[in-house]
């Protein structure tokens, strides 16, 4: 008599199976129409609803918030900056195509695009730093790069942590006109997101520093995000460093602010502003008090 027992897996997750059922049905080339038969948490039409959105805003806060606790990132350095400078050689390229069109508009595009290259090889460079520093760091002590995941100076900083071999963390968001995540970012980090806020959110909730590169809109509104936060105190002091001194200089003259009592002039101590990698990385050490030179972490 075969009185062979079945064991149950202990440590076995059970869900039925209402991925694998919408995927058949999308290979057989079915439209997903609305289902009321159908699971809730399977059914693209239902979480998609106006009345959804505050389950949307969970599953945002929720899906990159565990993936990056399980692989260790705790600590992360944000860097900011255009999405539209590139490096020296595709920047000469471009110049090079635009001069033989003789469009004008296109030479002088071409031009900035030039005399900005540099950016994206000094944010490279900075992101080597930190990932050569958290070489020799505990896991628990290590810094990440972090970035907005798109093109230009977020993938220049991607790209000197995957220079490293380290993790590094993109955080994309979807736009009328895609952006696609770059190539540096470790695949398992690398997500997209639908509410700006969500994003910002995450950008926050590990940075142990800030350091914003020439940029357009899209800088501004992060950078002033992050002083506003430290300013009021509703987020704890972290470095804040804009990378440039011409650039910002010529951008925004801060002492107006002062000089007309819109802010206090101590305001002025929340950030710093440098034009090399190294000091920028030496103010974050500073601040923290990190091992420096070959101490590190060990």
């Amino acid at each position: 008599m075969n009185t062979k027992v079945h064991h149950e897996n202990l440590q076995e997750r059970r869900l039925a199976d209402a991925w694998a059922e919408l995927q058949a049905h999308a290979d057989g080339g079915n439209q997903l129409d609305p289902d009321a038969y159908r699971l809730a948490f399977a059914d693209p039409e239902f979480l998609l609803r106006r009345e959804t959105r505050g389950i949307r805003f969970q599953l945002e806060m929720l899906k990159p918030d565990l993936a990056q606790r399980e692989l260790g990132i705790e600590n992360t350095i944000v860097v900011f900056g255009s999405a539209r400078f590139r490096e020296p050689a595709e920047a000469q390229a471009a110049l090079a195509q635009a001069e033989a069109s003789g469009d004008a508009r296109a030479i002088a595009k071409a031009r900035a695009l030039v005399r900005n290259a540099h950016y994206y090889d000094q944010a490279r460079e900075f992101a080597r730093i930190v990932a050569r520093y958290s070489k020799a760091c505990r896991h628990e002590d290590k810094l990440f790069i972090s970035t907005g995941g798109g093109p230009g100076i977020m993938e220049a900083a991607n790209r000197g942590a995957h220079d490293e071999g380290a993790l590094n963390v993109g955080l994309n968001i979807t736009l009328p006109h895609e952006q696609a995540a770059n190539p540096y970012i470790t695949p398992e980090l690398s997500f997209k997101f639908h509410y700006f806020a969500l994003r910002k959110m995450h950008f926050m909730m590990r940075a142990k520093a800030l350091v914003a590169f020439p940029g357009g809109f899209g800088t501004l509104d992060e950078l002033f995000e992050v002083i506003t936060l430290v300013q009021c105190k509703k987020a704890r002091p972290v470095p804040i460093v804009l990378f440039g001194a011409d650039y910002w200089k010529r951008l925004v003259d801060f002492n107006v602010l002062v000089e007309e009592g819109a802010i206090s002039s101590e305001d002025l101590d929340l950030f710093v502003t440098v034009d090399d990698p190294r000091l920028a990385w030496e103010h974050i050490v500073r601040f923290y008090d990190l091992p420096a030179g070959d101490a590190r972490c060990a």
